[in-house]
Parts: C-alpha cells; structure tokens; sequence
C-alpha cells in the first residue's frame, strides 16, 4: 500500500476519532447521574433554588456587552445571529458567549482540520483530504449542536410525565400553582436536569412580574417540545376558566406517560431493521470465512492434487 494512503488513511482516522471524543466528552462533561445526586445531597437544596434564581438573575442582568459584540462581528452557518440564538438556548447555552464560541469553531475547525493533510500529502490525495477536513471542520459543530439539542428534547420528553406527578402531589398536599413548581424544579435538578433548568427559568420569571400565561409560552417557546405545548395550552385554559389543575395535571401526567411508552415502543421496533447494517457488514463477513474457508480450502487442495 502506497504510503500517501495510508496516512489519508491514517489522518482519517485521527478526525473521526476527535470528533467522537469530542461529543463524547460534551455529553458526559456535566458528570453521571450518581455525581449529580451527591452533589445535590451535600448542600441545602433551598440553598440551590436560591443559587438558581441568583444566578438567573445576575444572567439577565449582565448581558455580555464584549461577547455580544464579538457574536454579532462573526458570521455564521446558521443564516442569522437571532437563529444561532435560539438554537443555543435550545441547547441549554443561554449566554452570549456560547454563541460566539460556536461561531468561532465554525471558523477555525475547517482550518485546523484542513492543514495536517496540507503539510504531509502531496499530490491529488493531499487536495481531497484537505477538502474533506476542511467539510468535516465546518459541519462538526452544526452536527454536535443539533444532537445536543435532539438529546435535550428527549429529556424533557421522558422526565414530564415525572414532573407532573410531582406538581399533582405538591397540588394534593395544599401547595399552589407557583410553589409546586419550584418544588418539582428542585426535584428533578439531578435527574432530569434539563426539564429542571427550564421550570427554574419559568419560577425566575414569574417571580420578576412576568405574567403566568406569558412565561407559560415562553417555557414551550424555550422547549420546543410537542408534550410541553400540549401542558402549556392547558395550564393557560385552565388558569382562564378556573378550573381544577390538580385534575388537569393528572390526565395529562396520564397522556404523557402513554406517549413515553408509545415512544419506546417505536424505538424497540425499529431495532431490527438498524441490526441489519451492522450484521451485513461485519458479522456476516466474519461468518462466511468461519464456515466457508475450509471448505475452499479443501476444494482448492483436492483440484490441485487432481490436477
């Protein structure tokens, strides 16, 4: 094998190797589950629901003058700087900084993947390395983005049906509407901490003069999330006619939990048609020489002994 390709190959392997350690560390950078708990468990959680709601407000009261001055300079993939926003704040990045970072990886990925395969091929192979990084490097922190935002939705998704079940007990042992919610935000800070962010956001707001309703849209503006509409349009009806909300809770505890379910059922079916790719291409191979490499082995020794 001629060494020019075997270092694309090798430097092909080096980039898809960064950029999973890359998504693999941004997902278990916050730390497990089990790390979460304990350090849930070793302070007040009063303590942490005033830390949240402090910093929620220090982060609405310091805009970032230098970074947002930074993200509106740089372009951007996402077609405009509002866009990237929003995409950011579905990701759970509700700072500026974080959108100019994004910005800035768009910018330099291309080049830090493009030169490697610049200094240390010659010839056509170099060329089309240098393209393929340079694509790689430009389309790696719009893929990580999304998933990022695709993991968090499916967060909220599974942990609503808890989280209403929490409200319908908080409701139940003579709580109101506001207090419930703080209550099943602290809660589910360590395991579903995404759904636990937002409620926080909801409380924050509606602690600083925001009415119900509007921060109630806001929450499934900031979501995204098909369940949390449905939770919102009936927490604003029921708000508007008057009606039980620990009733409306329940049933649609009752409706989320049966989408979760549905959902996983969906998954579990589609298993099958996935395991076909991998048991093409590199179970199968393995199987055929297992069992047919001896036999051709025979059928050659016995052709070439009759010859």
């Amino acid at each position: 094998m001629p060494t020019q390709t075997i270092i694309t190959l090798v430097l092909v392997f080096v980039s898809v190797a960064l950029l999973v350690g890359t998504g693999v560390w941004g997902l278990l950078g916050r730390g497990s589950q089990g790390q979460r708990r304990l350090s849930e468990l070793s302070r007040p959680k009063a303590a942490a629901a005033a830390a949240a709601v402090v910093e929620e407000s220090a982060l609405a009261a310091v805009p970032d003058p230098e970074w947002n001055a930074l993200l509106n300079a740089l372009p951007t993939s996402r077609g405009t700087v509002r866009r990237l926003r929003r995409e950011m704040t579905l990701a759970g990045f509700n700072s500026a900084r974080a959108g100019a970072l994004m910005s800035l990886s768009e910018l330099l990925l291309p080049v830090v993947f493009a030169l490697p395969p610049f200094f240390l091929l010659s010839g056509p192979n170099r060329w089309i390395a240098v393209a393929a990084g340079m694509i790689t490097g430009y389309m790696a922190p719009g893929f990580v983005l999304a998933r990022t935002i695709r993991l968090r939705k499916i967060q909220i998704e599974n942990g609503l049906a808890d989280a209403l079940d929490l409200m319908v007990l908080c409701l139940e042992a003579g709580s109101s509407l506001d207090q419930a919610i703080v209550k099943t935000g602290e809660e589910l800070d360590v395991a579903y901490p995404a759904l636990g962010d937002q409620l926080n956001i909801l409380i924050s707001e509606m602690r600083a003069g925001k009415p119900r309703i509007d921060a109630f849209r806001g929450f499934a503006d900031r979501t995204q999330v098909d369940d949390v509409r449905a939770l919102v349009a009936m927490l604003i009806q029921t708000d508007k006619f008057g009606t039980s909300v620990s009733q409306a809770l329940r049933t649609q505890a009752v409706v989320s939990r049966t989408r979760r379910r549905q959902r996983a059922e969906e998954r579990a079916q589609k298993v099958g048609v996935k395991l076909v790719f991998p048991l093409v291409f590199c179970l199968f191979p393995a199987l055929y020489v297992v069992m047919l490499g001896p036999a051709y082995l025979q059928f050659m020794k016995v052709f070439t002994e009759g010859k």
